[in-house]
């Protein structure tokens, strides 16, 4: 179709929204409640543009093209429209900009320096909510700069069906309420924080705790140690202004080292470490007749759902700890012995994607001989934010290595980043064990991708091994339905809590891009081909750990230092999700 878009001609292919087209031509059109991730709403009317024949402003986010249309962006009427509805925002919102959690990438801050709305021009009166919840160790919810713009109701629906969130109340009053406006921590709520990566302002963000580990940095009292994630290294450079899925693992590396951390190691080394334990356990239920299915249990969120929302899954998670708690283990086991340092001196910090590791790292199953594996997580939001405040300019560093032996890794480890990736990685290791050869071709095209579900039959020498990947929790929820009724069957199933997996996490530098996760997975990937060893029963620091520590897969130092157990936590939150139970609903 064809269409005009101030005065110049386009032509447009399918079915699509104003917004849409516009964001793909480069043409800018404000925007406040719309996020890539979530349905639009049109509720903010920033968007708004006057279409010839129409005598009322039209939304960008819900106007669907149509062959023949005329339409201004950026006239006078528009401009006043918008600068009349930023000026209500700006009546409502607190002028605490300079100690927010999301100074500096606040969509509405932004807003308001694009259309030069000061505050001596409006009088403030406050959004008429005042509730500071910091019940969660994941997240931190502080209404009072909430702007009601609906988009942590639609990504904690829409998303992850759990419906955490509802808007209550009405006009100046109304706010996105949990059940009873019970605190989130007491509700279904998993920690997965993909309402604090939607919202746009600072109403909901990540529990910081990057002062305390600053203050620990600055003290120098405890040897220091950092471990990354996988996804980190596709994501942190957009921090500073580079393009999703950039990979600076080097980069990151050395700003590590400049923020005065004393050793800098890899989750990736936890990723194969994780793959030689989890594969063993899938070979043994193989070898055993189940149970089945055996599910992932690397993602902290989805081990939450399953307690609270299915507990019958309980059963069938492994026993696997996640990689950056299994890295957290052998840091303050095997290397304190070897630097003969006592764990209690040692501190441990993860940077992750994820929100959700906050709450995992206070799990009482994970603590062995009195000390937890890891101390502090740090989202890659609060690492940019940590690099900025120490003026080190990332863009700028030299690529560094990690330190051995912890920092060495494979193909397998990096792929744990991107939905399928576990998956994949634990079939490259399972194939190689269970037969005693060599596999050839390391890619597995049946999971990759970003559908919402994915299943395919992996021939394991003669036995047909029956698989599926999900991520996002709605797609998860309908999954495991299906298993519960009979309707589907497998071996083994990988869940990720947040859209495409680690790359989409709650702690992720906050994007509308709508291809962030394509460009963020292309990235993974690319580390994934660039390494020499791909299969993480290869890596020679594993086989050393083994050699000088653990001994073997499955043993009892495994047992103690990399596997943990899970309960039934079903009767102890006060929400409802509409995947509950009706055991659970009663």
């Amino acid at each position: 179709m064809t269409v005009w878009i101030n005065g110049k001609k386009y032509v447009v292919n399918g079915e699509k929204s104003l917004l849409e087209f516009a964001k793909e031509s480069g043409i800018y059109i404000p925007t406040l409640c719309y996020h890539p991730r979530i349905s639009p709403t049109g509720n903010c009317r920033l968007c708004v543009v006057e279409v010839e024949g129409s005598p009322k402003l039209q939304t960008a986010c819900t106007l669907i093209l149509k062959d023949g249309m005329k339409i201004r962006t950026n006239t006078e009427r528009v401009k006043r429209s918008i600068r009349f509805n930023l000026k209500m925002l700006r009546m409502i919102h607190p002028d605490d900009c300079q100690t927010c959690e999301v100074n500096g990438r606040c969509e509405l801050q932004d807003l308001f320096m694009r259309y030069d709305i000061k505050r001596e021009s409006v009088q403030y009166l406050g959004n008429g909510v005042d509730v500071l919840d910091e019940s969660s160790p994941a997240i931190r919810r502080e209404l009072s700069k909430c702007i009601k713009c609906f988009r942590c109701v639609k990504a904690c629906d829409e998303i992850q069906g759990l419906s955490i969130y509802s808007m209550i109340d009405r006009g100046h009053y109304e706010y996105p309420a949990t059940v009873f406006d019970s605190p989130v921590y007491s509700t279904a709520c998993v920690g997965c924080g993909q309402c604090s990566y939607v919202c746009p302002v600072g109403a909901i963000t990540e529990k910081p705790d990057w002062r305390i580990v600053l203050d620990l940095l600055e003290k120098k009292e405890k040897i220091m140690i950092v471990q990354t994630a996988p996804a980190t290294r596709v994501a942190v450079a957009e921090e500073f202004g580079a393009e999703p899925g950039t990979i600076s693992t080097g980069k990151l590396v050395a700003a590590l080292r400049r923020l005065g951390f004393d050793y800098v190691f890899d989750t990736n080394f936890g990723a194969d470490l994780t793959i030689v334990e989890e594969g063993s356990e899938f070979l043994e239920r193989l070898k055993n007749g189940g149970p089945f299915p055996m599910f992932t249990s690397c993602c902290p969120a989805w081990v939450n759902y399953a307690e609270k929302i299915f507990p019958w899954t309980t059963e069938h998670l492994s026993s696997a700890r996640s990689p950056h708690i299994m890295l957290g283990s052998m840091v303050k086991s095997y290397f304190a012995e070897k630097i003969n340092v006592d764990p209690s001196d040692m501190v441990v910090v993860s940077i992750m994607p994820c929100t959700a590791k906050k709450d995992e790292i206070l799990r009482d199953q994970l603590v062995v001989d009195g000390w937890r594996p890891v101390d502090y997580v740090l989202t890659t939001r609060e690492l940019a934010r940590l690099i900025k405040i120490k003026g080190i300019s990332f863009m700028s560093l030299p690529e560094e290595d990690y330190d051995d032996p912890l920092g060495i890794s494979t193909g397998a480890g990096a792929i744990f980043g991107v939905t399928g990736g576990v998956m994949e990685a634990a079939l490259r290791t399972a194939y190689e064990l269970k037969t005693g050869k060599n596999l050839e071709k390391v890619v597995f095209e049946d999971v990759r991708g970003l559908d919402g579900v994915r299943d395919a039959e992996i021939d394991i020498d003669g036995e047909k091994v029956r698989i599926a990947v999900v991520h996002g929790l709605r797609n998860t929820g309908e999954l495991l339905k299906k298993m519960e009724k009979g309707e589907v069957f497998y071996h083994f199933v990988e869940v990720m809590a947040c859209p495409g997996g680690c790359i989409g996490g709650g702690g992720q530098p906050k994007s509308l891009d709508h291809r962030v996760l394509e460009k963020r997975a292309k990235g993974i990937y690319e580390i994934d081909e660039s390494m020499e060893i791909r299969k993480s029963h290869e890596n020679p620091a594993i086989k050393r750990l083994y050699r000088e520590f653990l001994e073997k897969p499955l043993g009892e130092l495994s047992e103690k230092y990399l596997h943990t157990h899970y309960r039934d936590r079903s009767k102890e939150w006060k929400g409802l999700s509409r995947f509950a139970s009706e055991e659970v609903k009663s």
